[in-house]
């Protein structure tokens, strides 16, 4: 199937200091395309997969499994710690979770994690009947495009497949049990205004997890996909001084991109 318009994966090579972010859920790389060129424009190595099944049509969903996304994210950061002296990610969403157990798995080869409303645990009652309903019914009602900033979109299905969503909730259960082992520094930032996400699932990153270097930033502004919404230029400036805190090297290179500027998420919607 071809990709939906603006889903293809993205990478840009920079500097010794690398970033791999994780799009979410039936979404795609447009959800943090400008979050990747603004650390990119900065002069960081940047990469952004598609995870399997996604970025076409919700069907191919259905066939994958959390293995499969994991996979794609495992790769992708092994091809970037062979290029980059320090490699850092970024995730929103169920992106969170890939980078949660990323990090459990890798330990100090991932230099810090910057998680924007990262989904890690059910919020839905009727979760536990998925290993049933998915047998029953194909999908149900997607949930793309939460998203306060009028004329922003996110590139995403429409509607929710239950095979996937199953191994949705194996993977939340496979991120809870590591996050014990995740004691990488930490950017958290969420929105209290969230209609696909519950900020108890931030709460629950934040008492699990084993990591002392932890800041915790709320987006008012936003909904879920708050990389594309009011507060995407926050959530972009933070992860880059959270980068160079922990990594100087990011902030000598980008002294050769200094004619770089950071994208106005908000330029649509005022013409």
């Amino acid at each position: 199937m071809p990709l939906l318009p603006g889903a293809e994966p993205y990478r840009r090579a920079g500097g010794p200091v690398g970033v791999l972010l994780v799009h979410g859920f039936t979404g795609s790389p447009q959800s943090v395309r400008p979050w990747a060129e603004h650390l990119a424009d900065a002069g960081l190595t940047v990469s952004v997969p598609l995870l399997p099944g996604h970025g076409t049509r919700w069907q191919d969903l259905q066939h994958t499994r959390w293995e499969d996304w994991y996979a794609t994210v495992e790769t992708a950061f092994a091809e970037l710690a062979a290029d980059c002296e320090r490699v850092f990610v970024c995730a929103l969403s169920m992106g969170g979770s890939l980078a949660l157990r990323l990090a459990a798995q890798h330990g100090d080869r991932v230099s810090g994690l910057v998680l924007v409303n990262p989904s890690v645990r059910s919020d839905n009652p009727a979760t536990v009947l998925l290993p049933l309903l998915r047998h029953l019914l194909p999908s149900l009602p997607g949930v793309a495009g939460d998203i306060a900033l009028p004329g922003a979109a996110e590139v995403g299905y429409d509607r929710v497949p239950l095979h996937a969503a199953w191994s949705l909730a194996r993977l939340w259960e496979a991120t809870q049990a590591g996050m014990p082992s995740v004691t990488q520094p930490v950017l958290l930032m969420h929105s209290p205004q969230d209609h696909v996400v519950s900020p108890r699932n931030s709460a629950l990153v934040l008492a699990r997890i084993s990591s002392t270097d932890v800041t915790e930033l709320l987006l008012d502004r936003s909904f879920h996909v708050a990389t594309l919404d009011h507060d995407a230029g926050r959530i972009f400036d933070a992860s880059l001084d959270f980068v160079r805190r922990l990594a100087p090297a990011a902030a000598v290179d980008a002294g050769n991109h200094s004619g770089s500027t950071r994208p106005d998420p908000e330029a649509g919607a005022r013409g």
